[in-house]
């Protein structure tokens, strides 16, 4: 009995982690008495192990909703906690790169597919992340799978208190490390150097606000000013604020964070403002 439960929990972990194709998103739509033709592709951190669905899923969606902008949570592929909280992921169950950047080319051929039902403008479209998604938005800006002939390039990035470097020992999210490249993989210098933002930032980077908070407890701080020294080296237009309160996954949470951190929901907005 004990033989079968352990090859159904095989089985099912497998099955958890398939190689599906299947998009999933949320979406936010703008009322059309609001609507500024502005879209941004949400995406949530969780060391992509796992997916906070909420404070910087459905509170970033409604928020920006509220703003008249369209906005599309994307669900995008992780190890799973299935994966990561037991040893199967040492077999490689489990999602990792370039999953999760192959489902952000996905999300904006999608949303510039169907611009027009959502009143959106297609020189409009940003991505916006937070933590490991902060790290996957940066991607969305700087690199590329291939297996599009064209992804729409993000008209703006925004990367709240992101993991950048995969390299740096000083700095480096192990979690989310682990997450990214599997347990094996982790290991493989060229690969660590391959997903570290700020040895990858490219001439045509798009517009970026970069902000996290100095008291953050779970990414250090040094991981934003890394890249923000990668985007001033290269003369990227960006924005970078760093907050001495705050924390970590505050999100759009009314809640979570400090006064001083939840500024940042007026800065994107000045940010957005200036762009168009």
């Amino acid at each position: 009995m004990k033989r079968r439960c352990i090859i159904l929990l095989c089985t099912l972990l497998v099955c958890l982690s398939a190689k599906s194709r299947t998009l999933r998103y949320d979406v936010y739509s703008a009322p059309d008495s609001i609507n500024t033709g502005i879209a941004v592709v949400v995406c949530p951190g969780g060391s992509y192990s796992w997916l906070d669905n909420n404070s910087e899923g459905r509170d970033v969606g409604l928020w920006l909703q509220s703003c008249g902008i369209t906005a599309f949570v994307l669900h995008y592929r992780v190890a799973s906690v299935a994966a990561y909280v037991t040893g199967f992921r040492i077999l490689g169950i489990g999602h990792k790169y370039p999953d999760m950047l192959e489902d952000v080319e996905d999300m904006l051929v999608c949303v510039r597919d169907n611009a027009e039902l959502y009143g959106i403008d297609t020189l409009k479209i940003g991505v916006m992340g937070f933590s490991a998604g902060g790290h996957l938005s940066m991607m969305a800006g700087n690199y590329a799978t291939g297996r599009h002939i064209i992804v729409p390039k993000p008209a703006f990035l925004v990367a709240l208190y992101p993991v950048v470097t995969m390299s740096d020992k000083r700095y480096v999210h192990r979690r989310t490390q682990r997450g990214a490249l599997g347990v094996w993989r982790q290991f493989n210098k060229t690969m660590r150097d391959s997903l570290s933002i700020e040895k990858h930032i490219k001439h045509h980077c798009p517009p970026t606000l970069l902000i996290n908070c100095i008291d953050d407890p779970v990414v250090k701080y040094q991981n934003s000013e890394l890249l923000d020294s990668a985007l001033t080296a290269l003369g990227i237009k960006h924005t970078y604020v760093q907050y001495r309160t705050g924390g970590h996954g505050f999100g759009a949470s009314d809640k979570k964070g400090t006064n001083e951190s939840r500024q940042w929901k007026q800065t994107f907005l000045d940010f957005i403002k200036q762009l168009f």
